[in-house]
């Protein structure tokens, strides 16, 4: 059967909400479906008319009576409210003080009616590649013009001009925390924000929990990290994906050979009625569709939401799609010095709806609606903290190379802490006499502060940090 124009759809909408118009006292589905029948002549499949149904009841258009096959369907007047949901089935995800946080459009309540409608009624579908083939970079976009201002304007910092990474950096024992417990939590992680700040700087894992959990949010840690510390090379780009998801998926797939490598297996949805491509060639083409795509598009937080959109959908991964697409959105921000995307405070229920509505619809609006609300919550937080880290280091950005190549040396050198082997680098490396006592100075107190997490924005491995470390440790 030919798919739909957009044209019949909203036709067959307008036909149905006549029909509970014209008959105040309300209509079951099956009596629906031969008015329908009757105005147009031709028949609308039961499955069919149970998402228009459930799109119209999203959109406030019409209510429903009862349960089951005694379900009345009427149109919305003045007792609206009292109706709305009266005898409605709770929803295999409930609507709660959460969910209720995140601003929702007119068209993103009605996505969400379609996802939450029981799977039996939900009609099969696999993927979509002319979906993504038909998307145009600069022409065509999920993000109107009026949001991308407005995050634009939100996630402006005063780090523009600076190197690339430079807010990342300087917020990332924060965003460290945040990122890796949040993007955890969305796959149902189990830790705490303070069982994951124990976890990321102390080492200290909770008791009670699950093994993988920890590893779930070492992962996220490391792949932060690869981010925030590559920020002048990493892209959207294959040798970065790639990487991404090999940091994220460490030890947590049944097969370690799948980590950061395209699958070639099919793989199945949960709670879903969608079935990912299974072809490895499609996978393939499709992938290098979604960077070469993703790549050219001009605004940083379309191609954000791109990629939250199309990684997932496609499953190019065996496992730990969403995850890497949630890494994969900041990277775009973290590069050009925007605020990063945590997701701190977005509910698990509606972030998974959205989701299944793009799997199963190619539907964005709700998806859309909980990133502008997670940028907001995110971009809000790390003013404040940025705010309160007072005026840069005017000698830390004048040399940041230098400095993170001095640093570097004395940790591979294995040597303590020397304002005059550190000033003796710097004259080498080319600071001039004017800074080179300031330099000096910076330099030691880098090195003094030196910790797990601001290890690896020099360079430096976890193993390489801690054998200096614990040698000098006592150092003051």
């Amino acid at each position: 059967m030919p798919k739909l124009s957009d044209a019949q759809i909203e036709e067959q909408l307008s036909l149905v909400r006549q029909i509970l118009h014209d008959r105040s006292d309300g209509l079951s589905r099956g009596a629906i479906a031969t008015a329908f029948q009757q105005k147009t002549g031709l028949r609308i499949a039961n499955r069919t008319l149970a998402r228009r149904l459930a799109y119209l009841i999203g959109l406030g258009d019409i209510v429903s009576l009862g349960r089951g096959p005694a379900t009345l369907y009427k149109a919305a007047g003045p007792m609206k409210q009292a109706l709305a949901g009266v005898g409605r089935a709770t929803p295999s995800r409930g609507i709660g003080t959460l969910t209720e946080s995140v601003p929702l459009a007119r068209d993103a309540v009605a996505v969400r009616a379609l996802v939450r409608q029981p799977i039996s009624e939900r009609t099969p579908v696999g993927y979509d590649r002319d979906w993504l083939f038909d998307y145009q970079p600069g022409k065509s976009w999920y993000l109107t013009s009026a949001q991308r201002a407005h995050l634009l304007e939100l996630g402006k910092t005063p780090d523009a001009e600076r190197p690339a990474g430079t807010f990342a950096r300087d917020i990332l024992g924060r965003l460290l925390i945040d990122l890796a417990w949040a993007s955890s939590r969305l796959e149902g992680n189990t830790y705490s924000r303070l069982d994951t700040q124990n976890l990321l700087e102390f080492g200290q894992r909770a008791e009670g929990k699950d093994v993988l959990d920890a590893q779930m949010i070492l992962n996220h840690k490391t792949a932060i990290e690869y981010l925030v510390s590559g920020a002048d090379y990493v892209g959207f780009n294959r040798h970065t994906l790639l990487a991404l998801h090999a940091a994220l998926s460490e030890n947590l797939l049944s097969e370690p050979s799948d980590e950061g490598r395209l699958r070639e297996r099919p793989v199945m949805i949960t709670s879903s009625v969608f079935t990912p491509i299974a072809i490895p060639q499609v996978i393939i083409e499709c992938f290098d569709r979604i960077i070469e795509t993703g790549s050219r598009i001009p605004d940083p937080f379309e191609q954000a939401f791109f990629a939250m959109v199309h990684i997932p959908y496609l499953q190019p991964f065996a496992d730990v799609n969403k995850r890497t697409s949630r890494l994969a959105a900041n990277i775009p921000l973290i590069t050009a010095n925007f605020s990063p995307l945590s997701f701190v405070d977005v509910p698990e229920d509606v972030y998974i709806e959205g989701t299944v509505a793009v799997y199963e619809q190619r539907r964005i609006e709700l998806l859309r609606d909980v990133f502008v609300f997670a940028y907001e919550r995110s971009a809000a937080q790390y003013r404040v903290i940025r705010e309160s880290l007072g005026i840069p280091n005017p000698i830390r950005l004048r040399y940041r190379t230098e400095l993170a190549d001095v640093v570097q040396h004395t940790v591979l050198a294995d040597e303590p802490p020397s304002a005059s082997l550190l000033s003796e680098r710097g004259r080498a490396l080319g600071v001039p006499d004017a800074d080179i006592e300031a330099f000096s100075r910076t330099a030691f107190e880098i090195v003094l502060q030196l910790h797990e997490g601001s290890a690896p924005r020099y360079g430096l491995t976890p193993h390489q940090f801690k054998s200096w470390r614990s040698r000098f440790q006592a150092v003051k």
